[in-house]
């Protein structure tokens, strides 16, 4: 199957649909979500979905806490197979750098909480209030 991916300068598509044809985000509706609480930034600035992102753009998705920094290469309306999705954008090397150093410190680092199970037992309770003595 064929896709048309425009990478002129002067193509442009809302930031919205963008988001969701690059495969950044499942459902449209979840991409304007994060861009209602500011999570995603073009040039550094927060904006609102009907924006539109053209190509050269950068810009900055926040996803749970990691922070992908691309460059727009192409615009595609439909949202296409992940091999084609990625060809949209370029991630930057500096954004690149910052995003493996958290997956790195997210691998190394464990949750305190996570070996507990629901509620403390009572032995869990004595432990912890001898430990915060």
């Amino acid at each position: 199957m064929s896709y048309t991916i425009s990478t002129e300068p002067n193509a442009r598509l809302r930031i919205d649909k963008w988001l969701w044809a690059a495969r950044f985000f499942k459902t449209r509706s979840l991409a304007v979500d994060a861009l209602g609480k500011g999570r995603v930034r073009v040039g550094g600035a927060v904006i609102k979905p009907a924006k539109e992102v053209h190509v050269g753009d950068l810009v900055e998705v926040d996803i749970e806490g990691l922070t992908w920094q691309v460059q727009v290469l192409g615009i595609c309306e439909a949202r296409t197979p992940a091999s084609v999705a990625r060809t949209l954008y370029q991630e930057t090397s500096q954004g690149q750098v910052k995003r493996m150093a958290e997956l790195e410190r997210r691998r190394l680092y464990r949750e305190p909480a996570a070996a507990l199970n629901g509620r403390p037992t009572k032995r869990d309770r004595r432990i912890m209030n001898k430990l915060s003595n």
